[in-house]
């Protein structure tokens, strides 16, 4: 369960892409991979079944409620434990011995250990035999994994090993039924036979074994497997280091890193609330007055709710941001928790449990596909095996606190008028630890979000309408400057000031204009400025300019903010506002979406409008004049009007200047402004230096 973190990007893959029915077919066809499979599937059966009937097993054997929490939370930790001991040595065992023996011998021993456990029915032989089939099974993992290129043929290695995935961590839903059914079972056959009614999970314990055993026979005839040694190897992805030097890597690569701070800080906390539930889910189910088939439900319920969130999870999410994702579904995971905390029956409770796997299982695809993605290769190894180290450090103290203290707490109950309050351990324990993760998902979000400029209401307004959702800047890095105003008004001559002043303190500046910055933009600005084009009705003029604007944003704006520059463009969205809005009489809300759509909503940092009369901004051209210029002067004069409110409307973006001043002077003012925002250019680049000799250290 805890173990398999040489797959942890394995995982995120498969749950990002799953194996279709074809390709399932043409693996299973292959008649040692077939066997394999089955042996896996037999495995991770047990495994799974032998988890719920120890845990199980260790609260019957105790009596006070929080002797059966504390219980639970030594097998809990006695099962991971040895993941933290052993696993990078188990993982070269498997290439330097023979795998088959490797698994054969392992099963066999698991086999000995789990029959062993009722038939001594000893409370510490609990503790030492599940100590030992832990160690039993990470060896046979990864020699397990090692097996499977030798099986297959490349080209189907990919589909071999999402097969292999989805049934190690799918049976867990299967065991908690088959669990479920058994105790159900056991509980019939113990009105007559007095042997099941005082080991009510033996039989669970007994099927266990079983399939070991058989899985043991299966492996046995199974040749081909036992490949070439290699020297180093690594597995699912993952740098097969140890623990505590994959965190000292990981913990210096992170500093350079904020959103892979709030990953982290994510993953922790969708990690701590299941393991939560998983360390509190039998007194839990206890407490609503159920008894094994109520832990085998809830248990299974987790699962099912996981498998839920990875496959429908970014589905249903559409395009919202996946790293808002990540922090809105750990709040979401810790909302639900707290209210399964509360829920009064036990039909409640599998709904919310339900719901917390679903987030739980989002979390999990989504945070594994962005480290893939955006986590450079060369660094990838190791800051998956950082990742799952934590998690399995975050898991062992979860599982052993969560118990611990809802057991420091007791038993207790409030009386209100006629009604009976839970305030037991329990409750007060899953409750707490959803607040946590509630403000963990929030600093998540925080450390994590990419939009920072737009309002999480539009994302997910945009996402149930299943619209494309705005981009907006979309980085810290680089300024993105904008001089509007109408003809006439100077525009060209500062924009050229500006870049020349900006460009001697040794920035990266990028002068840009609309329409027109691109080869598909050149080829509309001359259709849109044509006298020849006179027929062009509004809303095509407002298409048209939309579309240049789209290209334009995509080919040269975004591309320079995001290695850092200056952009400084002549004209940019506000001219269509004013313009297609205020001087063609369009509808504002209609021209606004349009731009807004075009360009992901990318605003620009300063807006500096050059506000001249239109008689006497039009008195400056030189040469004929365009399509635009030919309007009426009342055309203009609407224009005026129309860049006038909206910078009242947005005072802090703007900087509105009197282009009849001298040229100087505007420049100066300008520069002034300027000046303001170029600390925070500074912070930006610094900030990205330090991410990249954080990588290079690496």
């Amino acid at each position: 369960m805890f173990r398999d973190g040489a797959h942890v990007r394995d995982l995120g893959e498969v749950a990002a892409t799953p194996p279709g029915e074809t390709e399932v077919r043409s693996v299973l066809a292959i008649k040692p991979f077939r066997r394999l499979w089955i042996s896996l599937s037999l495995s991770s059966l047990g495994d799974w079944l032998g988890f719920l009937a120890t845990t199980s097993l260790a609260s019957t054997l105790v009596h006070s409620y929080s002797s059966k929490l504390y219980a639970i939370a030594g097998v809990l930790f006695v099962r991971l434990l040895p993941a933290l001991i052993i696993g990078p040595v188990a993982g070269a065992f498997a290439d330097r011995w023979d795998r088959r023996r490797t698994m054969v011998v392992t099963d066999i021993i698991r086999f000995a250990l789990f029959l062993s456990i009722p038939l001594l029915n000893m409370f510490w032989w609990l503790f030492v035999a599940t100590f030992l089939i832990e160690c039993a099974s990470l060896f046979w993992i990864p020699a397990k994994e090692a097996s499977i290129p030798n099986l297959v043929p490349k080209d189907r290695l990919e589909s071999a090993n999402q097969l292999s995935l989805v049934t190690t961590y799918g049976f867990g839903a299967v065991a908690a039924a088959l669990f479920a059914a058994l105790s159900f079972v056991n509980r019939v056959l113990a009105h007559n036979v007095s042997f099941f009614r005082t080991n009510p999970v033996n039989l669970a314990l007994y099927i266990d074994a079983l399939t070991f055993l058989i899985s043991a026979v299966t492996i046995f005839n199974l040749q081909g497997i036992s490949g070439a040694r290699a020297e180093s190897r690594v597995e699912g992805g993952v740098e097969q280091v140890g623990v505590w030097q994959s965190i000292t890597e990981g913990i210096d690569f992170l500093r350079g890193q904020r959103w892979l701070k709030g990953l982290v800080l994510g993953i922790c906390g969708a990690t701590g609330s299941g393991a939560a539930v998983i360390g509190l889910s039998k007194v839990f189910a206890n407490d609503l007055q159920g008894g094994n088939a109520a832990y085998g439900t809830l248990f299974g319920t987790v699962f099912v709710g996981l498998a839920a969130g990875m496959f429908l999870g970014p589905r249903l999410a559409g395009g919202l941001s996946r790293r808002r994702l990540v922090g809105l579904a750990i709040v979401g995971s810790g909302i639900t928790l707290s209210i399964d905390a509360i829920v009064p029956n036990f039909a409640l409770a599998v709904l919310a449990t339900g719901a917390l796997g679903f987030w739980a299982g989002t979390v999990w695809v989504v945070a594994l596909t962005l480290v893939g993605s955006e986590v450079s290769d060369e660094l990838r190894g190791r800051t998956f095996a950082f990742i799952y180290n934590l998690m399995r450090l975050v898991l062992l103290a979860m599982v052993v606190l969560a118990p611990s203290v809802a057991g420091l707490i007791g038993k207790h109950v409030l009386h209100i008028a006629d009604a009976q309050v839970r305030f037991d351990g329990v409750t007060l324990t899953l409750f707490g630890a959803g607040l946590l993760a509630i403000g963990l998902g929030t600093a998540c979000y925080r450390l994590m979000d990419d939009r920072p400029d737009i309002p999480l209401r539009a994302d997910l307004i945009a996402t149930l309408r299943r619209h494309t959702p705005q981009l907006g800047r979309g980085t810290d890095a680089g300024l993105f400057i904008v001089f509007e105003g109408g003809e006439g008004a100077g525009k060209s001559t500062q924009v050229r000031r500006l870049a020349d002043a900006l460009g001697a303190q040794g920035l990266d500046v990028v002068v840009t204009l609309e329409p027109g910055a691109t080869a598909i933009g050149a080829r509309l600005r001359e259709l849109l400025l044509d006298r020849e084009s006179a027929g062009l009705t509004s809303q095509a003029e407002a298409l048209l300019y939309a579309a240049d604007r789209a290209q334009h944003v995509a080919e040269v704006v975004r591309p320079a903010l995001q290695r850092g520059a200056v952009v400084i463009s002549d004209r940019y969205l506000d001219s269509s506002l004013a313009y297609q809005a205020g001087g063609r009489a369009l509808p504002d809300a209609d021209v606004r979406r349009l731009s807004i759509w075009a360009t992901g909503a990318l605003l620009p940092d300063l807006t500096v409008l050059l506000d001249i009369p239109p008689e006497v901004g039009l008195g400056r051209r030189a040469g004929p004049a365009d399509r635009l210029e030919a309007e009426d002067v009342e055309f203009h004069r609407r224009v005026r009007r129309a860049f006038l409110d909206l910078a009242r409307r947005d005072r802090g973006r703007y900087l509105v200047l009197d282009a009849s001043a001298d040229p100087g002077v505007l420049h100066d003012l300008i520069m002034k402004r300027v000046n303001v925002l170029l600390p925070l250019l500074a912070g930006a680049r610094l900030r990205s230096i330090a991410r990249s000799l954080a990588g290079a250290s690496q």
